[in-house]
């Protein structure tokens, strides 16, 4: 029985660190604003400051996340003993991000709700003066992280959670203006109850693609069907058995697989052509494949 590792490409995010200057300057932005729109939303009484200063909070969290991974993708283990590297950091640190996200959402529902009825006194020129700011910053960290959306995916998700952050700057921008127009605070709630509900749904389904990648399922977007359909379709394979599928990080898929070959099949060019359909068909970079002569049993038997 012979065995071959099959290497689709490097792991590291080249591209990630290309644009890292990129995500250090946003970050920067990001973070300072946060720091001003906190103290700000907790002077003037605006809910909506403070819901979308929550909302910031997790934002840096996740710029700092993108910050971290383009380190270490690259950095190496002196103990061995961390043979997948240490690319879940990322993974790890959006849950945190969830975590904080939902904490937010929780405190802007039970703020709103208990001001209900009542006569909180919300500053609406702090709240327009500190919305606008935000915009442009957020405008400014749009225009840095644009270029290297396209190619990373750290600086993608970077790129859409401060688009999320300059709806946020919006509403709240909505807010002070129709509290100084209606005189009625009551606005600042609801827009702070719709920032909120929009800070949980992102939560929730950032969350579930969390739990996804932790659970080791199929990566988003693969068959496994399929893959299993293409793999036997390669020249010399007959059967595919113990094909796992999961995704180490965003954008970093692996699969492992036996592959059973015929009697007069050519080894070498089995895996390179597995390893093609792989990385070509269904973006699986890294694959470690197993060849099996037709008459090998037992293999097949494992049920996982």
């Amino acid at each position: 029985m012979g065995a071959g590792h099959s290497h689709g490409g490097g792991h590291a995010d080249h591209a990630g660190g290309r644009h890292r200057w990129r995500l250090a300057v946003a970050f920067g932005l990001i973070g300072s604003y946060f720091v001003v729109e906190l103290v700000y939303g907790l002077l003037s009484g605006s809910l909506a400051l403070l819901s979308d200063a929550g909302h910031m909070a997790a934002d840096v969290v996740a710029l700092g996340a993108a910050l971290v991974a383009t380190r270490i993708a690259t950095r190496p283990d002196p103990t061995g003993r961390r043979t997948f590297g240490s690319y879940r950091a990322e993974v790890f640190a959006s849950l945190l991000a969830v975590l904080l996200m939902l904490g937010v959402a929780v405190y802007v529902v039970a703020e709103a709700v208990s001001r209900i009825g009542g006569a909180a006194e919300v500053a609406s020129g702090p709240m327009l003066v500190v919305g606008g700011i935000g915009l442009v910053v957020n405008l400014g960290a749009l225009f840095l992280l644009r270029s290297g959306s396209s190619e990373s995916l750290n600086v993608k998700g970077a790129y859409l959670e401060v688009l999320a952050d300059t709806a946020g700057s919006v509403g709240v921008i909505v807010a002070g203006w129709l509290v100084m127009a209606t005189g009625q605070p009551l606005w600042d709630t609801i827009v702070a109850l719709a920032i909120g509900a929009f800070v949980a749904v992102r939560a929730v389904a950032l969350g579930r693609q969390v739990l996804a990648v932790l659970a080791q399922h199929a990566p988003e977007g693969v068959d496994p069907t399929a893959v299993a359909d293409d793999l036997v379709g390669v020249d010399g394979v007959r059967d595919v058995h113990d094909l796992h599928l999961w995704t180490l990080t965003s954008g970093m898929h692996v699969a492992t697989a036996h592959l059973v070959a015929g009697d007069d099949a050519d080894g070498h060019a089995v895996l390179d052509r597995a390893r093609d359909v792989l990385r070509e068909s269904h973006g699986v970079s890294h694959a470690t494949l197993q060849i099996e002569p037709s008459d090998h049993v037992g293999c097949d038997e494992i049920g996982w």
